[in-house]
């Protein structure tokens, strides 16, 4: 159970990067050197948030993190098709996905330098899909850091930020820092996303509207990025490994965001 379940919620395709059903294919991370048959999933019966919180990791979680030692796990979470996996795959190859089959595991393992030090940072996917709303914090048992990830163009992934996630990882890992990304940044001036946008009445969320929500739910800070062109995408995962080493103390009440610097 220690591994991450692959899909989305939702069934769109995102730019190569599609998201939705389950995959045919068990994927090891870059490096990882693993690889099984997809496996069927079965919801636990009756399984409630503490119940799912107190499960042990299993044999080969435990074998990964023995051999990495010093390997810091960040957390990927997020509604479907707002783009976690093609910021993984991005991040992790230095390229876009053009195409991409949805798989049912994706972690990857890399190396990264952060004021002069190099840390190995495991870097984990999750399904965004309803479906598997008890199924997905099986992968959360010894995370350092979260990214709750929505699309700037997808106003309903930014309100369910704080309507899901948010009370999903405070009643699964209370303790874990959290930090909010916008993803999807090149399509706020891309015309057919614009005109969709306009048919259904809305805008793309703005930076503003990201710090704003970031300060609300206790956010570490608040960073967008875009998985396509790169822009900002460094500066996500150095801010990961900055707030497991340098975490801010969230008070009752007064949930305050971390000044950071967006590129955007």
């Amino acid at each position: 159970w220690g591994g991450l379940w692959g899909g989305e919620r939702g069934s769109g395709e995102e730019r190569g990067c599609g998201e939705g059903q389950w995959g045919g294919q068990w994927r090891g991370g870059e490096g990882s050197g693993e690889g099984r048959a997809a496996l069927t999933p079965r919801l636990p019966h009756g399984g409630q948030w503490g119940a799912l919180r107190k499960m042990p990791e299993d044999g080969k979680e435990q074998q990964r993190r023995r051999q990495h030692k010093d390997m810091l796990k960040c957390v990927v979470v997020g509604d479907g098709a707002v783009g976690k996996t093609c910021l993984l795959m991005s991040y992790a190859n230095d390229a876009f996905p053009e195409e991409y089959v949805p798989t049912v595991f994706d972690h990857y393992a890399v190396t990264i330098t952060v004021g002069g030090m190099q840390h190995l940072l495991g870097l984990y996917d999750t399904a965004g899909q309803e479906d598997y709303n008890q199924l997905r914090p099986f992968s959360y048992p010894n995370t350092d850091v979260f990214l709750i990830c929505f699309s700037v163009v997808n106003p309903a992934s930014y309100h369910n930020v704080q309507e899901e996630w948010v009370p999903e990882l405070k009643a699964c890992m209370p303790h874990v820092p959290y930090v909010l990304i916008g993803t999807q940044i090149d399509l706020r001036d891309d015309p057919k996303t614009l005109a969709r946008l306009i048919h259904m009445k809305e805008k793309p969320i703005t930076y503003e509207q990201g710090v704003k929500l970031a300060k609300e739910i206790g956010a570490q800070c608040y960073l967008e990025c875009s998985a396509l062109t790169q822009k900002g995408l460094k500066a996500v995962f150095d801010e990961a490994i900055l707030t497991v080493f340098n975490p801010k103390k969230r008070k009752r009440g007064c949930p305050k965001c971390r000044v950071c610097c967006a590129i955007i």
